[in-house]
């Protein structure tokens, strides 16, 4: 995960994939890039969740490309149609996707797929 920051033409076109997963799986996403506070990336991003507007129709994706760690976390509505597994399977892509360097792909690729199986 060498890449930390996205461009403004990254973080437009992010946006966009967020906008469009959004309508495609009734869900809200949201996504965190940055150090996380603490040590447990995955109590900083439950946390994270905790604060959205509607925690039980959300989905966090959260990443600390210096930590090089990556959460998803879902509510319980969401939690109904997209498993554990395929959060994980989503988790996968993007980590493929960070180790060559492409922090914007690997999100878009991530966020896409969370929202194909939260359908």
């Amino acid at each position: 995960m060498a890449t930390t920051a996205l461009t403004s033409a990254e973080q437009a076109a992010l946006d966009a994939t967020i906008r469009a997963a959004e309508q495609a799986c009734r869900a809200e996403i949201s996504v965190f890039v940055g150090p996380i506070e603490g040590h447990d990336p995955h109590a900083f991003a439950t946390s994270l969740h905790n604060t959205l507007v509607l925690p039980s129709r959300s989905i966090l994706v959260m990443v600390d490309p210096t930590m090089r760690a990556v959460e998803v976390v879902t509510g319980g509505e969401v939690r109904r149609a997209l498993t554990d597994a395929e959060a994980a399977l989503a988790v996968e892509e993007m980590t493929r996707s960070f180790a060559e360097g492409d922090l914007a792909g690997g999100l878009t690729r991530g966020i896409r797929l969370l929202a194909e199986h939260a359908r």
